[in-house]
């Protein structure tokens, strides 16, 4: 399935639910950005008359940075260097102690979706999460919903589908316990629109998740796209830096580097909203 209209998690998930086809794939990028692709194949299997069977296996085709790019950033605004030998651990005890976290890492993602690698993620068990992210983080209205990236083995525990929904778009029906397990990503029709991760496509992302499983007996993470409200993804690591200085994210996870705003004077950086827009540009810190 592509173009716009399979951006429709909803129907999406109908789809699926009803059975109709033993496979179906959703191209991620299926709005305008990813009709080169089609293009390609066109000129392959239609012009050239030489048969291109198209496979996926993720999406994180984006611009990938150095090391040195991330630590530059994070020297630029003054920011303290730690790096983490144990991140995904880390990562999971900041969650369960109620904290937003900005996850950076790997190449950036192809499509609309953030996918684990440009992520703002949270612990979905606390009801008012939604509320918190929406008005301090992202800025927007209080009604936007978020995904649960869920380990894909546990899907059809807190789904009523497990069919595979790598690139998050796709919606299935919450179990009716989900609802007071995860409140912050099922929706108030019962629903969540589902990420499942598998180890071999992020193993990054898949051992945050079964981190905070281990310690939560709760194999799913609140994700939305690292950015505010009408900007782009954040998409190098001065983007991200700049993303978490203009929010109240309170920790940021850039590669294998942390840095948390309890560690950090923020009255040094004057106000938050300079860091909002025009990202990328010369900062006066």
């Amino acid at each position: 399935m592509a173009g716009g209209v399979a951006l429709n998690s909803v129907a999406n998930g109908k789809i699926v639910e009803q059975g109709l086809f033993k496979d179906i794939f959703i191209q991620p990028a299926s709005g305008d950005n990813g009709l080169p692709i089609g293009a390609a194949f066109y000129v392959y299997n239609t012009l050239k008359k030489q048969k291109r069977v198209f496979v996926e296996r993720d999406t994180y085709l984006g611009p990938k940075y150095p090391e040195q790019d991330v630590i530059n950033a994070l020297k630029k605004y003054n920011l303290p260097i730690y790096k983490s030998d144990s991140v995904a651990k880390e990562t999971a005890v900041m969650l369960t102690n109620k904290n937003v976290i900005g996850l950076y890492q790997g190449r950036m993602e192809f499509g609309p979706r953030a996918l684990g690698n440009r992520s703002i993620i949270a612990d979905p068990r606390f009801e008012d999460m939604k509320d918190i992210v929406n008005e301090k983080v992202k800025f927007r209205e209080a009604y936007r919903p978020f995904a649960p990236a869920i380990l894909a083995d546990h899907c059809k525990d807190y789904f009523e589908n497990d069919y595979t929904s790598p690139y998050m778009l796709l919606v299935y029906k919450a179990k009716p316990f989900a609802k007071d397990k995860i409140p912050a990503v099922v929706h108030q029709d019962g629903t969540g629109r589902v990420q499942t991760v598998e180890k071999e496509i992020n193993p990054r992302y898949y051992n945050i998740i079964e981190e905070f499983y281990k310690i939560t007996n709760v194999p799913v993470i609140m994700n939305t796209s690292f950015n505010i409200k009408d900007e782009p993804i954040v998409c190098n690591p001065e983007d991200a830096v700049r993303c978490f200085l203009g929010t109240n994210i309170d920790a940021l996870v850039l590669e294998d580097y942390i840095v948390k705003k309890t560690d950090i004077d923020m009255s040094k950086y004057g106000n938050q909203e300079d860091y909002r827009h025009n990202r990328g540009q010369a900062s006066k810190h």
